[in-house]
């Protein structure tokens, strides 16, 4: 094995011990009542679904999806003659890994221009989810600038700056109460004329004005649609899967204002109920991107579903 294949199986490992650690109060939680369901039966019945149903939405999976997965789960027990709980459960964790595998996608940026509009309400880890995704693609040598286009409150506009400067990359921004989608402008141009490779867009998560937050966020897109037409325009939609099913109710609103392209769910690490992540998958068709399973910049990480479902069903050390 070369230095340069060895270093890479290096950091796969520390993300995967990172992901490991960072869903362990998930697995302590809601996947090791699936664990010790399964494994306290010694045959198959209905109660071992009924009580299943109960811990898939307890652990905020939402009924649509629960029975989505309990039901798939009788039919591959019927079809393939599954005899005990212990190979059910196999069954099951194939059954997650199908589910979220559907639709997975990966935050990547094409050559050119590429605009990352990042929307999501206030206390979801917006900003420091930009920072992480900014941070990224400077350590891969690409050309990063933030735009502060959270125009209503002081305190965003002064945190990415903050951000930007410890980055070293450029930052537009204007005063607070300016208008956002004049900020997305003027940040549009000089991404064009400076060579950017990557433009982060840092929207409102709420207004203190009567007006409809989810109209300015469209004026926001429609100014970069039009003034960045050969760009490569995504929105990512930050959400906080502490919320749980609230985090499933926001996508929806969001997605049906902007056309979310991607979701960056943040603070895995901090709920035993990380069926949410099962739950957005199903019922929004939204590819994941991005989890965030602690506070370090390698803690934001793309979303693999395999090795998602290994890290919630390993052993703990």
């Amino acid at each position: 094995m070369n230095l340069f294949k060895k270093k890479e199986k290096e950091n796969e490992t520390g993300l995967f011990t990172r992901l490991k650690k960072g869903l362990s109060k998930t697995r302590k939680g809601f996947i090791n009542k699936v664990s010790s369901l399964f494994l306290g039966y010694s045959k198959i019945e209905d109660s071992l679904f009924e009580e299943l149903e109960e811990i898939l939405i307890q652990a905020d999976v939402g009924i649509h999806t629960t029975m989505k997965l309990v039901d798939g789960l009788k039919e591959q027990a019927e079809e393939n003659d599954v005899e005990t709980p212990e190979e059910l459960l196999e069954f099951f964790q194939q059954e997650l890994r199908e589910l979220l595998q559907a639709n997975n996608e990966n935050l990547d940026i094409n050559t050119g221009l590429n605009i990352l509009i990042v929307v999501g309400v206030n206390g979801s880890g917006k900003t420091t989810t930009i920072a992480k995704v900014a941070r990224r693609f400077k350590d891969e040598d690409k050309k990063v600038m933030l735009a502060a286009a959270d125009t209503f409150r002081a305190a965003a506009i002064d945190q990415l700056k903050v951000w930007a400067d410890r980055l070293g990359v450029d930052i537009i921004a204007q005063s607070e109460g300016s208008d956002a989608a004049a900020v997305a402008f003027d940040a549009v141009q000089a991404a064009k004329s400076r060579g950017v490779d990557l433009l982060i867009i840092d929207t409102a998560g709420r207004l203190h004005t009567q007006k409809n937050l989810m109209e300015e966020l469209k004026k926001v897109k429609r100014i970069v649609d039009r003034e960045a037409e050969d760009a490569f325009t995504q929105v990512l939609l930050v959400l906080d899967a502490t919320t749980g099913q609230n985090a499933v109710s926001q996508a929806e609103l969001f997605n049906e204002a902007v056309d979310v392209d991607g979701i960056a769910l943040t603070k895995l690490d901090g709920t035993a109920k990380g069926g949410i992540v099962i739950a957005i998958k199903n019922e929004l068709g939204i590819p994941i991107k991005l989890i965030g399973v602690g506070e370090d910049a390698e803690d934001l990480q793309d979303f693999n579903p395999e090795e998602f479902v290994e890290a919630l069903f390993a052993e703990e050390e």
